[in-house]
């Protein structure tokens, strides 16, 4: 399934329960987006539909920050794919849950392909106040 939106971060709310009964009870969406264009705020309103309290925040140079063990948030800018094999996090990708992974680019996909890992993608632009979302659930396994 593909589709495009467009919304301020007061629709994001609704953008992330679309999102969440897409995937189902659990899954792997890749968050693609420029510095600051608003990856984190996404995950933050993906949480907030889990029903999770805890704050999340952007988990830069820790690699991974889990919530509940049902939210697992990675942001892989600093370690790139290679360091994400390296660490062992992906076999954290095996945990029953949602996976939402910042900064997954071109070579990450070529590996969860690889791999048969199925994924999803959400490529997001800057546009002013607002954000346009790129939206694609388990088109690639």
């Amino acid at each position: 399934m593909t589709y495009e939106t467009t919304c301020d971060v007061t629709g994001l709310k609704a953008l992330a329960q679309t999102i969440k009964e897409q995937m189902g009870e659990e899954g792997i969406l890749l968050l693609r987006g420029g510095l600051a264009s608003g990856k984190t705020t996404f995950v933050q309103a993906f949480a907030a539909v889990l029903g999770i309290r805890e704050p999340v925040s952007s988990p830069t140079f820790s690699i991974l920050h889990e919530y509940e063990n049902r939210l697992f948030h990675y942001d892989i800018y600093q370690c790139g794919t290679e360091g994400f094999v390296k660490s062992g996090l992906i076999e954290k990708l095996d945990s029953r849950g949602y996976h939402l992974i910042e900064w997954a680019m071109l070579d990450f996909e070529a590996l969860l392909g690889r791999l048969g890992i199925a994924y999803g993608t959400l490529d997001i632009e800057e546009k002013n106040d607002q954000r346009t979302y790129k939206v694609n659930i388990h088109a690639y396994a």
